[in-house]
């Protein structure tokens, strides 16, 4: 249910943005939708396919797709969806740029969480190379949904405050 808020909001959010900035909002609509169906596919499968397997001892194959696995699919795909994510944060933050307070803080929280997401992921390859388990995963979820409460409230503020 948060990953269809989280769509809503990008979609708003394009609504929102000035004709000059629309580019920015629309190509971030467009990564936050292919965000989107990745996690909502890869969260399907895993509260779907997982517990019937296990139920009917179909266990040959699982590790690679269970959560559990650090190694597994599971983790590799939240990483590859909230990526994206980050990568539309970083497109709906010129929307907000240069405007008043409110708008300026918003898009450059943007900004921000797509930046700590790649320089988590270049640090942690880096320090961990192919052995970096769940460790960037954590951060970019963290991270990803710390600029959703944030932006999510100060984007109430200042949607509430357009007028009709």
């Amino acid at each position: 249910v948060l990953l269809l808020a989280y769509v809503a909001l990008m979609a708003s959010i394009h609504v929102y943005a000035s004709v000059e900035r629309e580019i920015f909002s629309q190509v971030g609509l467009a990564f936050a939708l292919i965000a989107a169906t990745v996690l909502l596919a890869d969260y399907y499968m895993q509260f779907t396919v997982i517990p019937v397997s296990l139920r009917n001892n179909e266990a040959a194959g699982l590790p690679l797709l269970i959560q559990y696995n650090p190694h597994g699919v599971f983790i590799a795909l939240e990483e590859l969806g909230y990526l994206v994510m980050s990568l539309s944060f970083l497109l709906m933050g010129p929307v907000f740029l240069g405007k008043g307070r409110l708008e300026s803080a918003v898009g450059w929280i943007f900004v921000i969480g797509c930046t700590i997401a790649f320089a988590a992921l270049i640090l942690i390859s880096f320090v961990y190379g192919l052995e970096r388990l769940d460790r960037f995963e954590v951060v970019v979820i963290s991270t990803a949904w710390l600029v959703l409460l944030i932006n999510g409230i100060l984007l109430s503020i200042l949607f509430r405050r357009q007028p009709n």
